[in-house]
């Protein structure tokens, strides 16, 4: 078991693009496999454009053990066209969104996905007041992990589970 005091986190650099693409198509690959319904328009490349964007803009951060990438997620403090979407529009800017949050499927299980989260909670300098997030709402294991992880259900939009998390700053 990879325990996140053994891993290295880090923002991704322009070169670490490629190598998170090729993840994520792998964890959308293994939930295809596992019939959960998330992330399948990567595997066509959508999102590519967007993924390598937000590693220019230094949102997306990877995790790896001995030089292996073995998870990443992308935080930003700007509302997305897509979380505009579901979520409605910001006035206050109080939120910062997390996104593409995905571990290595042989990881997944293990806790790795909590310890990021918490990561997450110490260690990103924010001034916004919540953490906020969204995934496919019939994933009912992954909706339950964002439950477990205190995370508040704000309700469902276009088939997408809308979550928040009051940070302490």
């Amino acid at each position: 078991m990879i325990l996140l005091e053994d891993a290295q986190i880090r923002p991704a650099v322009k070169e670490d693009g490629p190598k998170v693409i090729e993840m994520l198509k792998k964890v959308a690959q293994w939930m295809r496999e596992q019939e959960i319904n998330q992330w399948q328009y990567l595997l066509n490349g959508g999102d590519d454009k967007e993924i390598l964007e937000a590693i220019k803009q230094k949102e997306t951060f990877i995790v790896l053990n001995d030089e292996e990438l073995i998870a990443t997620f992308t935080l930003s403090t700007i509302q997305s066209d897509w979380d505009r979407h579901i979520f409605g529009g910001e006035t206050e800017g109080d939120s910062v969104y997390l996104h593409r949050l995905a571990v290595l499927p042989v990881h997944i299980g293990k806790g790795l996905g909590k310890e990021l989260l918490n990561w997450i909670e110490k260690n990103f300098s924010t001034d916004k007041a919540y953490l906020k997030l969204d995934c496919v709402a019939d994933n009912s294991k992954l909706n339950q992990f964002y439950l477990e992880n205190g995370f508040h259900y704000l309700g469902e939009t276009d088939h997408h589970s809308k979550y928040e998390k009051k940070l302490f700053s």
